[in-house]
């Protein structure tokens, strides 16, 4: 539906943004909650084409090396050859779901900011106009906000420096030292690559700890619980291994395993123009560890910036929430953003968010049957 429902064309029930999982799994959920597409709600998606974040994951990332990619409501993800980059894949699963369920996704349309206006309604305003909308669903995830750390000297390095968002392939290190920074799955994949063709070291903030076995139910809901008492009270919700404190088994885990590439080292204290210097301390020696890249594989913050103009952000920089309603304000509704950031965490977290826009857009109307 690109280039349709501009704003000139459009007064929508809901705005929502962001047209990856999240996004998709809340405009499903909409119209099953017999919210009209087009009229009843639209989706502004700032991407040129389908795929969300997986429009730029690494090629060597593929179904059998990720994470779970799980189904989006209604139609299920064909994962027959684990073999296939996930950068083509899932964008087009995403495509597919799109069509299969004609919603009403208007790309590419950046949003800018979200206001109040006089009669309590949102102005969502973005690089192609505003819309006006009476519930927003912020979907928009954290890709777009990766996260570096400050180290004393970072100006200084001559070197390359990259986060994950920059990574491509480990032949364009070849020959090179690469510090990894960061102790989650992607710090831990990308090590695992780079190893293969070139010399590495591996530093993160606390040491890891690695859970064998499936990342099951209740791992899942021992990181929800802990997430959802960090939004209830307004912090930053943190990264699964942040919550708990583990790396569950991967085949790049097992494998730097067994070649003994993920042999940790703390994060070092300053880094100078050619490499990283972990200062005397402790009855400790001072280290030095030449370097040519620095890859920061150290997280994402949540892209919500253009909410900032609504003031509800509070002391712990995070949203407090409850459930996925903005706690105060129940036509702001944050899906994919603290417990729910996960795939399979978003698809409910969109049927929920939906379910209760009804019930506030639409009190006393009978839910569609079938929903």
């Amino acid at each position: 539906m690109t280039g349709a429902l501009l704003p000139r064309d459009v007064d929508v029930d809901v705005v929502v943004i962001g047209a990856g999982q999240a996004g998709l799994s809340t405009a499903w959920a909409l119209a099953r909650q017999g919210f009209e597409r087009g009229t009843g709600f639209v989706v502004l998606d700032g991407e040129p084409a389908p795929g969300g974040a997986w429009r730029h994951r690494w090629p060597s990332l593929t179904l059998s090396t990720t994470h779970r990619v799980h189904d989006l409501p209604g139609l299920a993800f064909d994962r027959a050859d684990g073999s296939t980059p996930a950068v083509e894949t899932v964008p087009a699963y995403f495509a597919g779901y799109e069509r299969r369920f004609d919603l009403p996704v208007v790309r590419p349309v950046r949003v800018t900011a979200v206001r109040r206006t006089d009669d309590g309604r949102f102005s969502v305003e973005t690089d192609r106009g505003a819309w006006t909308a009476r519930a927003v669903v912020n979907a928009t995830g954290t890709w777009t906000r990766p996260f570096v750390p400050r180290y004393p000297g970072q100006e200084l390095f001559r070197g390359r420096q990259l986060h994950t968002v920059d990574y491509r392939s480990a032949e364009e290190f070849r020959g090179q030292h690469v510090v990894v920074v960061g102790g989650g799955a992607s710090a831990t994949q990308l090590l695992g690559e780079i190893s293969r063709v070139t010399s590495t070291t591996w530093v993160t903030r606390r040491p890891p700890v690695f859970r064998e076995g499936p990342f099951d139910e209740d791992v899942g809901r021992e990181v929800v619980a802990k997430v959802e008492e960090a939004v209830r009270e307004g912090r930053r919700p943190g990264s699964v291994v942040g919550v708990t404190g583990l790396l569950v088994s991967t085949p790049y885990v097992r494998d730097g395993l067994d070649r003994g590439v993920l042999e940790r080292l703390p994060v070092f204290d300053r880094i100078t123009a050619d490499g990283v210097v972990w200062d005397a301390a402790d009855g400790q020696e001072a280290r030095f560890q030449p370097a040519d890249v620095i890859l920061w594989a150290t997280g994402f913050r949540a892209a919500v910036g253009h909410l900032a103009p609504l003031r509800l952000r509070g002391p712990g920089e995070g949203f407090r929430m409850d459930g996925t309603q903005v706690a105060g304000e129940p036509r702001l509704h944050l899906v994919g953003y603290g417990p729910s950031a996960s795939t399979i965490g978003a698809n409910r977290a969109g049927q929920a968010a939906a379910r209760a826009l009804r019930r506030e857009l639409r009190p006393g109307t009978p839910l569609p049957r079938g929903a």
